[in-house]
């Protein structure tokens, strides 16, 4: 299927690794020329290079706390590859977790911080190119927890909730100059947060991490009905078919990408 984005110009955040890593693969494969982004210190070199071989692919960091850093990372990308057609945001953290009442102010805006106002900063640097243009793609990555929030997650639940209701006042605000914003939402992703989470379920419980994997899904995950992780590339595949032509009808849409985890028809 011709997903119709031959040589449109993506960018997308939170690329050194997991979901971002698989979508800008996919990206390149459907000929896009990419340009990855995540934060100081990482691998996003290292992952540019990985990538090198399916299409043209440049690494920049940034922090997307840091708003003179994001401003200037879709000021390279444009000067490097063309101002951005596609926007995909998938940088976000876990953030502080634990007993609501013991997760301090701190805990909270960081969290904020990265997973919402992140986006905020990345939407408002990229958009007036694709507005100036009459073409453009936003998709951000929420979560099942924006609307099956887990107790001991709830900075990060509400953080993906905002950007459900960023998403949706985005499409309703640049829909009309042909900029559609959509966002999905997976659940219990195989990526190197999860890992982390998982490692350290094993750690507390004394088992292996597989055993942990198991156990979080029949105890925390149970609407999850094909009982294992997702794959990142799965998730990759819903987010650039939102970003093609095949999408061009698609606008203000959450799509789930959860096995069955969210166990309502709302939301």
């Amino acid at each position: 299927m011709d997903f119709g984005i031959k040589g449109k110009v993506a960018l997308v955040t939170g690329a050194d690794s997991g979901i971002g890593k698989h979508t800008a693969r996919l990206l390149l494969e459907e000929g896009c020329v990419v340009a990855i982004s995540d934060r100081p210190g990482g691998q996003i070199e290292q992952s540019a290079k990985e990538l090198s071989s399916l299409g043209q692919v440049i690494a920049i960091e940034a922090d997307v706390t840091d708003l003179a850093a994001v401003e200037a990372m879709v000021a390279e990308a444009a000067e490097r590859l063309g101002p951005a057609d596609i926007l995909v945001n998938c940088a976000g953290v876990t953030g502080a977790t634990g007993d609501f009442l013991e997760v301090d102010d701190a805990g909270w805006q960081r969290t904020l911080d990265i997973n919402l106002m992140g986006a905020v900063r990345v939407c408002r640097a990229a958009i007036p190119a694709m507005r100036e243009r009459q073409w453009g793609r936003v998709v951000l990555i929420a979560s099942e927890d924006a609307v099956q929030p887990y107790v001991d997650e709830l900075a990060y639940c509400a953080s993906k909730a905002g950007l459900l209701n960023l998403a949706k006042g985005l499409s309703k605000a640049y829909g009309p100059d042909n900029v559609l914003v959509n966002s999905v939402s997976p659940a219990f992703i195989a990526t190197p947060m999860t890992d982390k989470m998982m490692e350290k379920r094993a750690d507390e419980q004394d088992t292996s991490v597989d055993q942990a994997i198991d156990s979080f899904l029949a105890e925390e995950r149970p609407g999850m009905v094909l009982e294992r992780r997702g794959r990142a590339e799965e998730v990759a595949a819903a987010i650039v078919f939102l970003c093609s032509e095949r999408a061009s009808f698609v606008n203000g849409a959450n799509l789930r990408v959860d096995s069955g985890s969210v166990q309502t028809m709302a939301g």
